[in-house]
């Protein structure tokens, strides 16, 4: 069964850190989908297991952004 959770990432601006914010946050583990929204910064991931705010920041800070 699958979870989603919604995050805010802040400092994006553009279609890139959309992407690199993607794509950091699609090599979690148990990661299915990962949908970014540029404004507001919201971050809304599927996963196969419920994800923790530890590792979602730790993908968010690799991508160079900050979690809200």
């Amino acid at each position: 069964m699958s979870t989603t959770s919604t995050w805010t990432v802040t400092g994006m601006t553009c279609g890139h850190c959309v992407a690199s914010v993607t794509e950091e946050l699609e090599e979690i583990d148990g990661v299915e989908q990962v949908e970014v929204t540029l404004e507001g910064g919201h971050v809304e991931v599927t996963s196969g297991r419920e994800l923790t705010r530890d590792e979602v920041e730790a993908a968010v800070t690799e991508a160079g952004y900050a979690l809200a």
